[in-house]
């Protein structure tokens, strides 16, 4: 079936030594994977690897046979260049992290527009504002509203936050946060991209990341610990 829809890359995978397997999120489908052969070559004028690099906006054209192989493009276009992110250090950094944090949490091949409408316009976002400490941190508690596992805010105002049924409780369990940590998270999700990003210190934008990293670990399985999760600390140390 012929389908234009458009496209977040989520990752890229080297195969043997022109080609690239390429996953992308699309409105149309969700998760879907292509092959580009000849992704190295400069033949190949309309796949360039700059096409494909982590969270790229793009427009596609592709057959989609949806019997469980690789795609392939028909054709491939930028549908909304970015002009701050290649270049700051800052947010390509906090893009490749997410786009682990993203190959890792969504699996579903199956539309989900509301989340691909978050994610576009959550990038668009980062692209053109400079404050952007706790943008990761914000999408990443943003996304579980659409992976299904967003805290229930029934009994918010509660001493702990217990991490595998994603309640707050009077009591303090094994997989509860402390007291203070849970105070943190209370506050980030109230948080929203506009707000100021000066809400967190250092140090307790990383007691926040870990403690969203071991959420997701709690409601997805096989979620790993971002390779890039190391760098992302050091950038924003």
């Amino acid at each position: 079936m012929l389908v234009k829809t458009k496209a977040i890359v989520i990752s890229s995978l080297k195969y043997q030594e022109k080609s690239l397997i390429v996953t992308c999120f699309t409105l149309s489908d969700g998760l879907k994977s292509y092959f580009v052969r000849d992704a190295f070559s400069s033949k190949k004028n309309n796949q360039k690897i700059a096409y494909f690099q982590p969270l790229t906006l793009l427009e596609i054209e592709s057959i989609h046979k949806n019997k469980g192989t690789l795609e392939h493009f028909k054709e491939i276009k930028i549908a909304t260049p970015f002009q701050t992110i290649p270049t700051n250090l800052a947010k390509s950094t906090m893009v490749l992290f997410l786009s682990e944090i993203l190959h890792h949490a969504i699996h579903e091949e199956e539309k989900n527009e509301g989340l691909f409408t978050f994610l576009e316009t959550a990038l668009q976002w980062l692209d053109n504002h400079d404050e952007i400490a706790n943008f990761h941190l914000i999408l990443m508690i943003e996304t579980t509203k659409f992976l299904g596992f967003y805290p229930d805010l029934s009994n918010v105002e509660m001493k702990h936050f217990e991490m595998i049924e994603g309640v707050f409780s009077p009591l303090h369990a094994i997989s509860s946060l402390s007291e203070h940590e849970t105070n943190l998270f209370r506050k980030l999700l109230n948080l929203r991209f506009e707000n100021e990003q000066k809400t967190f210190n250092v140090i307790e934008r990383q007691i926040l990341l870990k403690i969203l990293i071991d959420y997701y670990s709690f409601h997805l399985d096989g979620f790993k610990r971002p390779k890039s999760i190391d760098v992302l600390k050091e950038v924003f140390s």
